[in-house]
Formats: structure tokens, sequence, C-alpha cells
């Protein structure tokens, strides 16, 4: 396949990600010529019953994702998206193999990924997915870096990308909070994204020095919704809607009436619509930084024919994450899992990260505000992380 990438640390790193916002800022640039468009090339799997060529000057990774089925379209935007990290940064030290996972499962495609010789797992999407990789993976010491959000899965050498609704729920309240509001009310959805959901919100009011003065939780019907919104009354400087965009639009105008701030998750940044939308004019949430986004996002077009899903950010960030290690990785050892824990932090297209003492990504978030016409930044993302 197309190879290596190279990974920023935001402290040290500023050439490294400079040399790719420079090629994600040439793309936008760039003069696309009339009549049809060059078909992209294609994403290639790891060929069955075939040995892998051998490779003594670069490193194997492996792309675990689903190339069809119900996530087969997030899958190839993310295979896409790491393909072009590898081309943009020079495919140096690197060679990436893509494993589907739709077919034989995520278990079975790390065992074979493993198998062939690859030192680092980048993937699977999905929380089941990766705890079914987790222990082929453990068994051979290899780490895993995955896109999911699912904290039950972090930890024993996996690591998420994932956006984490806590940290986004922890900024947007502290935000809030600094701008002299005290008293928050939240609705939550069942089930376990809902009670994440709603232990966060509760420590991140008590956090801030606010208090919350009431809370519900509804299922997912419209029904089930309005009682909810119903029952949550008003009196509060700003209510928590700890949902998707769509799920807030038909929530804001009860919820609005009583003069309420809506408060959002990183959920949202995926919602366009909702700048459409007159209820949620004003509204803030917080969500990675989407100054480098744009550009990734035109670039992929320009090559892709087509747009990519917000999620293919992670597989780009991987692949620049890997490479930027790739300097550290000897030869025949195994991969340097050490550097994963930079405390300093890495960077790429959706900002500043670096992972936790649990394997979970700590994001640089910004907040929000819908307008009209689009979401504006009212408080920057960090540029980096005290040590």
């Amino acid at each position: 396949m197309q190879q290596s990438a190279a990974a920023i640390r935001r402290v040290g790193f500023a050439r490294t990600l400079a040399i790719a916002a420079a090629s994600l800022l040439a793309a936008c640039s760039t003069v696309v010529p009339k009549g049809p468009a060059a078909p992209p090339p294609p994403v290639v799997e790891a060929p069955r019953n075939q040995a892998l060529p051998e490779d003594r000057e670069r490193h194997r990774i492996a792309l675990l994702v689903p190339l069809s089925g119900a996530n087969g379209n997030v899958g190839q935007s993310l295979a896409n998206a790491a393909n072009l990290a590898l081309l943009d940064t020079g495919g140096k030290g690197l060679r990436m193999t893509i494993y589907d996972t739709t077919n034989g499962g995520a278990a079975a495609a790390a065992q074979r990924a493993i198998a062939e010789g690859n030192g680092l797992i980048l993937g699977p999407l999905l929380g089941p997915e990766v705890r079914a990789a987790a222990p082929v993976a453990a068994r051979a010491h290899v780490p895993i870096v995955a896109f999911s959000n699912d904290l039950g899965a972090a930890g024993d050498d996996v690591y998420l990308l994932g956006y984490q609704p806590a940290q986004s729920i922890e900024r947007v309240v502290q935000y809030a909070a600094s701008r002299g509001m005290k008293r928050f009310g939240g609705l939550v959805p069942t089930g376990i994204y809902g009670d994440r959901a709603s232990s966060a919100f509760l420590h991140a009011v008590n956090a801030a020095g606010g208090s919350v003065v009431a809370m519900q939780s509804y299922d997912r019907s419209p029904a089930g919704l309005a009682a909810a919104a119903r029952k949550l009354g008003t009196g509060f400087d700003a209510v928590l809607v700890a949902d998707n965009g769509r799920i807030a639009i038909q929530a804001a105008p009860s919820l609005k009436r009583g003069g309420s701030k809506l408060l959002g998750t990183e959920l949202w940044n995926t919602e366009p619509s909702l700048a459409a939308t007159p209820a949620m004019q004003g509204a803030w949430f917080a969500g990675v930084s989407d100054t480098l986004y744009g550009r990734f996002a035109a670039k992929y077009r320009t090559r892709f024919g087509k747009s990519p899903y917000r999620l293919a950010s992670l597989g780009y960030d991987a692949v620049l994450l890997a490479s930027r290690i790739a300097p550290d990785w000897r030869m025949g050892d195994a991969f340097p899992e050490s550097r994963l824990r930079d405390h300093g932090g890495f960077s790429g297209v959706d900002g500043a990260f670096r992972f936790g003492h649990e394997g979970v990504a700590e994001r640089g978030l910004e907040v929000y505000e819908i307008k009209p016409g689009g979401f504006v930044t009212i408080s920057s993302a960090p540029a980096s992380f005290d040590r």
C-alpha cells in the first residue's frame, strides 16, 4: 500500500506540523481541470492467501476498518484519509496495509495483521471491535490506536483517539461558568452514553462552582423527549442537551422559552444544519478545532471526488502519529509504545491531543457559538499542553 505519514507533537514538532499544514493549504488553491475528474486510487485491502512482500526499510502498520456493510462508507473514508496522510508526508518509514473488519470480524483481522508482521494497529472503529481485537494484539505485544470513544475499551496497550463526550461537556460548562452562569439543567438520553454524560455533567458543574438544579433522561422518541423537556421546567442559566444535533433541534423551542442558554457536546460538530435552525441560534458547544479540518476536507474532495466523513480526520491523524514516532522505532524492534505517552502531546488535523494514563486522548477543544452563517469560535483551543 501507500506508505508513511508524520504525526506531530505540538511541543517541538512545529516543523513537521508546518509541512502537513502547508500541504493542506496547497490543496485549497489547487485548480481542478474541467472535464471528468480522474478516478481516485482504489483502497486496496491486504491480499488474501498471499504473503506480503518483504520490506527491510519500512515498518509495517495495519489499518483495521470496515470496507463494506453498514459502516463501510465510514471505513472507506478513514482509509482514504490515512492514505492521504501517507502521501502528504512523503511516504518514509512506514508501510501500511488495510484489513477489512466486516467479514470475519476485528479479532480475525488483528490476528492476520500480526501474523503478517505489522507492529502497530490503527483502528478498529467501534468499541466492540476494539474489545475483540485487544486480546489478540496484547498477546503479541502490539499496541492498538483505535478510533472508538468507548472508555471501557481503553487500557492494556489500547489507546483511543475517538472524541470523548465528557471532555466536551467539561469544556463548555467551564466556559459557561466563566460567563457568569451558575444554575444548570440537563437533558440526557437513557443508556450508557447518557449515564456517562450525566456523570460528566455533574462533575463539571460542581468543579465550576455551579449547581445542577434539575436533570431529566429520555428515550430517543419525539414523545419521550417532549415529556422530559416539560418535566425539566425553566429557571436555568444554561441547559445541556447531551445528544446529537437532531435531538437538540427538537428540544430547543421548549427549552429556550425559559431564557436558558443551550449547551451541547462534540456531537453537534457533525450537524451543519444547526446553523439554519432559528431556535439553535446562540447555542454553545465544545468540539475539536476546525482550523485545519476545512483544508483537509478540501484536499480530500479534490483527490477522491467526494466529502470525507467527519471521523476521517482520525485516520489522517493516526498515521501522522505513527510517522512522528517512526524515527524512534528501530527496524526489528517492537513499536516503542512509551512514545505514545509523551505528555507534551501531539497535533494534527483535529488540533492538540495527548494520551492520558488510561490511554484516552485528551484534546484541546474550542467553544463554538451557532450563528446563521455557521459555527463561530468564541473560545479557542489551547495550542499545547503543559507538562
